[in-house]
Order: C-alpha cells, then sequence, then structure tokens
C-alpha cells in the first residue's frame, strides 16, 4: 500500500536553520544542520535500499508559496506567502510503498525523532493511505 508521510514546519523554523532564530523557533548551528541532513539521509538510504521509497522532497520555504484561486468569472487570482495565519506548513514529505500502516508507522517514529537544537517546536508526522481506488464504478 502507498502512504504519505508528510512532516511540517513554520517559516520561522526555516529561518532557524539559516541561522536567525526567533521566539519561535532556536537558530540551529552547523553542526545541529549537519546532524539532522545525517539523519534524514540515513531514513532515505534506508528506504531506497528497501524498495519502498517511491519519492521524497524538503520544500523550499513558506514565503516561496503561492495561493491561486479564480474569480467570478474564472480567472486566476494569485496571493503570494508568507501567511500570518499560517502556523504550520508541509515541510517535506515521502511517498512510500510499505507492506502495512504498522511499517509506515515505525519509518514515521524514526523520522520524529529527528535531532533539533534544544527548544526547538515539535511536529507530529502526518500518515495518510494514498486512495488507489480510482474514480467510483457505478
Amino acid at each position: 500500500m502507498k502512504y504519505l508521510v508528510m512532516v511540517q514546519g513554520s517559516q520561522a523554523d526555516y529561518e532557524a536553520m539559516s541561522g536567525r532564530g526567533s521566539a519561535e523557533s532556536p537558530a540551529w548551528d552547523k553542526d545541529q544542520l549537519t546532524t539532522m541532513f545525517a539523519h534524514m539521509n540515513a531514513i532515505n538510504e534506508e528506504l531506497t535500499a528497501k524498495g519502498e521509497m517511491l519519492d521524497g522532497q524538503g520544500l523550499a520555504a513558506p514565503s516561496t508559496t503561492r495561493f491561486v484561486t479564480v474569480d467570478g468569472e474564472g480567472g486566476p487570482v494569485v496571493t503570494d506567502g508568507p501567511y500570518a495565519e499560517t502556523k504550520e506548513v508541509l515541510a517535506g514529505y515521502w511517498l512510500l510503498d510499505c507492506a502495512s500502516l504498522d511499517r509506515v508507522t515505525e519509518i514515521a517514529a524514526q523520522v520524529a525523532r529527528c535531532p533539533a537544537p534544544p527548544g526547538a517546536p515539535e511536529y507530529a508526522v502526518v500518515i495518510r493511505p494514498v486512495d488507489e481506488r480510482g474514480p467510483s464504478q457505478d
């Protein structure tokens, strides 16, 4: 079964990883970043070796976000980020093909153990099964 495993973050977290800490997220130093990336790379290597990794990406800062809706005539309405009202955003994901929900939960727990500076916010790792049923055939 396929699962989307998602990690969350905020604009403050991206800034903290660039050395600009705040009350919401303390600044990361080079060693802390190196340790975090090593942890994530080890997970990626394990998932790839086991044939469970379909895709995985870290996403750019929320400040680069663009929302597109349509107006009354169907024309695009574009709003650029960041958004003060948005606390948490998708920071990265893995698309995995795992034998069971138990297995993907083990992986999510491994992701959740990612090293971070003291006082850094903690976010839940979100698991969503991919619905592969396709359109209903009534």
